[in-house]
């Protein structure tokens, strides 16, 4: 159970992304964006040891607000080979030094995302200690996924970035969020074996629903 702590992030999370988002062939700003995190959900490492984290950053900068998701993950140490997918640190006030990463280059994101979708993981509140969110919608059809097999080497392209999978899957972030119309989050896409979606408030204060990842046969 991950233990959300109300205490100072320097730096915070918000400036960390603030550098790092421009740098990533998805982003739709021409500049520096003006971020506000809108909404997101959390999942549990069943060790303990690492915080995994999805959020919805919202930018100002563009025409009309666009919403991201950036999934996170933070850890006590840095991460062994990975320090492509490292977006910073932060001191936290009460856990000291964090190591905060690109989560959908963290092992233990991608193993937690995939047992959500597949239904063996619950989606938990963003800055709530051990409560479930309960607007996060999963489904899956298939047979069970075989979430320790990871292949092949996390990619992004102008759209969103595609994490390493089981064998014979595709699995799809959706970095931009492109809300549907509806008071429910929306279904599984066509053609997909799975998916995960969730609402977040939009900036006029309606709220907003997508898909935010999908996965897929080979």
């Amino acid at each position: 159970m991950a233990v959300i702590h109300r205490t100072t992030l320097t730096p915070t999370k918000l400036e960390l992304l603030t550098p790092w988002l421009p740098t990533r062939p998805w982003y739709r700003g021409s500049g520096a964006p003006e971020l506000e995190r809108t909404g997101g959900f959390r999942l549990d490492d069943p060790e303990g040891e690492v915080g995994i984290e999805f959020m919805v950053a919202t930018d100002a900068v563009t025409p009309e607000p666009t919403a991201y998701l950036v999934p996170l993950t933070y850890r006590a140490a840095p991460l062994a080979g990975a320090e492509d997918a490292l977006i910073g640190t932060t001191e936290h006030g009460v856990l000291g030094k964090r190591w905060v990463y690109d989560g959908c280059r963290d092992p233990v994101l991608t193993t937690e995302l995939l047992a959500l979708i597949g239904g063996t993981a619950r989606a938990m509140a963003q800055s709530i200690t051990d409560t479930p969110d309960h607007e996060v919608v999963r489904s899956y059809t298939g047979e069970p996924l075989p979430t320790a097999a990871h292949t092949p080497a996390p990619a992004d392209d102008a759209d969103g970035t595609a994490p390493p999978a089981p064998h014979g899957t595709v699995l799809r972030v959706h970095r931009v969020l492109r809300p549907v119309p509806g008071t429910e989050p929306p279904a599984r896409p066509e053609g997909a074996a799975g998916h995960v979606a969730t609402g977040w408030p939009g900036p006029d204060g309606t709220r907003l629903r997508a898909v935010f990842m999908e996965l897929r046969t080979a």
